[in-house]
């Protein structure tokens, strides 16, 4: 079989990830099937070490696609995969949680060359039942942000509802005239997601609480209330205070999943200091770490991370894709490895061992 130049995938790493899913799998494959790719991590350690952190959002094995009426974008993996794939980071990897790596940075010292850092946001049951004992197993620490609001609530997350809204409403049409939008909705459910998917990403060009409000706007529209749904469920205190205990760190990802930098500064820094409240006097000790929600570039800023700062908070992550270096210039800035389902053994492999070429870029995700 041919084998991909590897500077090719790089150079085409802001392609449409249609095009590029063949070429990376192939490659991915060819490394692995030659024992290359633990090698491949192991020199670019060898050449300065890289702190890989991984984001994952639910972990979730769903027999059938159409009777699963949420965002399918934000499965990162069935329990097989995700078993697998902690496996590897176990045999490979040396995992460690944000605490454990502030205390290594706190003390002088640098962090082992093959550190990587397991991260999960949102907050998802799924984390609790599904993720949480496979890693407990496989002895793998991770640290999970959550959205405090939604904890105990049984409420599922705004953008995931929108999703369902628009994957289960009877109506033919939907109209959002703060985006300019009135579209037919589909009959088939892909291109339904599809719909949902493109309503999303131009929301989020909307300030915060204009967002929110077209969220609510909507269901009562469509006649269909935010209400409890077991395919979309939070954690619960209980279930965070268990993980704790066990060495899993609890992070914060803001009280009400709101773009911080799209916030009003007092509602911004409510969100931050409000995170902080909550997960100290449920968990007993501050939270060091926070994930921006959405995290793209338009969703953190000075101000943000200054806010952060004051709020007790010593590390921020984004959601744009890449790794760190080993010992972080900025704590505040660190960018992550997106894990989508899609990921095969190998391909997750490649993309441990060598971001850059092989990791998801294309997508925007509702972090």
């Amino acid at each position: 079989m041919g084998f991909p130049n590897l500077s090719e995938l790089e150079d085409q790493s802001f392609v449409d990830a249609s095009r590029k899913v063949g070429l990376r799998q192939r490659a991915a494959r060819a490394l692995d099937g030659m024992g290359l790719l633990p090698i491949v991590g192991g020199v670019r350690n060898l050449l300065g070490g890289k702190l890989r952190i991984l984001a994952y959002h639910r972990v979730l094995t769903i027999p059938d696609e159409n009777a699963f009426p949420f965002d399918l974008d934000l499965v990162s993996a069935s329990a097989a995969q995700f078993r697998e794939q902690m496996a590897i980071v176990r045999r490979r990897y040396h995992p460690l949680t944000f605490r454990q790596l502030l205390e290594i940075a706190d003390a002088g010292k640098t962090p082992p060359r093959n550190a990587i850092v397991v991260t999960f946001d949102d907050g998802y049951d799924d984390n609790y039942r599904v993720a949480f004992p496979i890693l407990a197993e496989l002895g793998v620490p991770a640290v999970f942000f959550v959205s405090t609001g939604y904890i105990e609530s049984g409420m599922p997350y705004a953008y995931d509802w929108l999703v369902h809204m628009i994957c289960t409403t009877r109506e033919p049409r939907v109209r959002i005239d703060a985006l300019g939008l009135d579209a037919a909705i589909p009959d088939g459910l892909p291109e339904r997601r599809a719909l949902a998917a493109d309503i999303l990403d131009r929301m989020k060009t909307m300030n915060a609480l204009g967002q929110a409000e077209t969220i609510r706007s909507l269901s009562e529209v469509l006649g269909m209330p935010r209400v409890p749904h077991a395919d979309s469920r939070p954690m619960s205190w209980t279930q965070l205070r268990e993980m704790h205990a066990a060495g899993m760190e609890i992070g914060s990802h803001g009280v009400s999943h709101h773009m911080l930098a799209k916030l009003p500064p007092a509602e911004m820094t409510q969100e931050l200091e409000g995170s902080q409240a909550a997960l100290t006097r449920e968990l007993g000790v501050p939270a060091v770490s926070l994930s921006y929600p959405v995290g793209g570039h338009d969703a953190f800023d000075a101000d943000v991370i200054a806010a952060a700062r004051r709020a007790g908070f010593r590390l921020g992550c984004s959601y744009i894709s890449g790794d760190n270096p080993s010992r972080p210039g900025d704590f505040f800035d660190l960018r992550r490895v997106h894990v989508e389902s899609d990921l095969d053994a190998a391909w997750f492999g490649a993309m441990t061992a060598w971001p850059t070429p092989f990791t998801h870029r294309a997508k925007q995700r509702t972090g």
